[in-house]
């Protein structure tokens, strides 16, 4: 076991996000976990960046560096090093056998070497996913399974005599994704009906209750105007809805208090709803997101599936610019244990984009954009009508059915 320097880049970027130019020992720990990620370098050739001249400064290496990694990790690549970088570089810090993995309790082990492990046991058919670098009681269970097939005590920690043990294995025969075949035959079992079935629905607000702002608008704002049209059609169709915001003055719930409500509520599926800003006012369009990595068991395929249906019926009852959808390792997405989706409304700081996310026409059109989505989730195969075509009418008339 090893130890790896780093832990605390997360408390400072929580003060205060390192973007360009900033200086200090915070871009020090910064340029090692990069190095450590070998991803970090756009040239080749490059020293290493912990190896620079001024190892305290936030140069354009650096900031270069941070946008490969984002784009490599999925989360937003604008080279500012925020919560979601952070967390991300620290699970990069650690490869399978470098520490002691054990169910903590709160807050949970995360790293690269939890996913790791449970790749490998959903190879060895013992966990059923998700492989999402958390590491839980369903992971520590499943550890136990393997320990007992192993003949090392089950006592569910990851220590020196599993990583032997397993590593007597030698290749595992590579199986499916029973996480992912798991969900997508819940869905098929549940019903054409949205009527019973609970959404769960997030109005971002940022951390400090605003969020981005741009035009007059502010996130909290507008996301919470948009999740009050969404609901009120979905409540029409049968659904359920829980709502992660009050709207009350200083309800600002964090990422785990939102999907703590998400699991409470027994949500099937979640949409949070957010909105974007940029330095640029020509950055503009919508967006759709959804919980997707490189490993076997790393994504959520009705996630996937929610995410491009809520996009293409938007774009196709808007005209906004078609910013696509995309795979991603947000928190909100990742640690929901059903499928959940965030959608980009928009960039406040764009001219157009703010005009639209003014207009109740745009945002009721959104709100029958998500309700048809949601709809064509649960038809499945039997979902045969032409994309920005399922009214309310046509949702009611499937609850009838059933």
């Amino acid at each position: 076991m090893v130890t790896r320097p780093g832990a605390g880049l997360l408390p400072k970027v929580a003060e205060r996000p390192l973007r360009f130019g900033d200086r200090g020992p915070a871009v020090v720990v910064l340029r090692d976990l990069l190095d450590r990620a070998e991803l970090g370098q756009p040239d080749e050739g490059a020293a290493p960046l912990s190896q620079a001249p001024d190892v305290q400064l936030f140069d354009e290496a650096v900031q270069e560096a941070v946008r490969l990694f984002q784009q490599f990790r999925g989360v937003l690549a604008d080279g500012v090093v925020g919560r979601d970088t952070a967390l991300q570089l620290d699970a990069a810090r650690w490869q399978l056998g470098d520490r002691v993995l054990v169910d903590t309790g709160s807050p949970l082990m995360r790293g690269d070497d939890v996913s790791a492990l449970q790749e490998r046991m959903v190879k060895l058919g013992v966990h059923a996913g998700p492989v999402d670098g958390i590491f839980g009681p369903v992971t520590a269970a499943s550890l136990r399974e393997l320990q007992r097939g192993l003949g090392v005590p089950a006592d569910g920690i990851f220590g020196p005599r599993t990583v032997h043990a397993m590593a007597a294995l030698g290749r595992a025969v590579e199986g499916g994704d029973p996480w992912s075949l798991r969900t997508r035959e819940g869905v098929a079992a549940a019903g054409k009906s949205l009527k019973g079935k609970v959404i769960c629905l997030d109005a971002a607000h940022g951390g400090n209750g605003y969020g981005m702002s741009g035009h007059g608008l502010v996130e909290a704002d507008v996301t919470a105007e948009v999740c009050r049209v969404v609901a009120e059609k979905l409540r029409l169709a049968g659904a359920t809805v829980g709502l992660t915001r009050t709207g009350e003055p200083g309800d600002y719930p964090d990422i785990v208090e939102r999907v703590d409500f998400a699991t409470e509520l027994g949500a099937d599926l979640v949409v949070s709803f957010h909105c974007e800003a940029n330095p640029s006012p020509l950055a503009e369009g919508f967006a759709t997101f959804y919980w997707g990595g490189g490993r076997v068991g790393q994504h959520s395929a009705v996630g996937r599936a929610l995410a491009g249906f809520v996009q293409r019926e938007v774009v196709a009852r808007t005209g906004v610019v078609d910013c696509r959808s995309h795979p991603c390792s947000y928190d909100l997405v990742r640690m929901t244990a059903m499928p959940a989706v965030m959608v980009g409304l928009g960039y406040l700081s764009n001219a157009d984009d703010a005009q639209r996310l003014s207009s109740a026409a745009f945002l009721d059109a959104v709100a029958d954009a998500v309700l048809a989505a949601v709809q064509r989730v649960y038809l499945g195969e039997d979902d045969a009508t032409a994309t920005g075509t399922i009214a309310l009418a046509d949702v009611l008339a499937h609850a009838e059915g059933n």
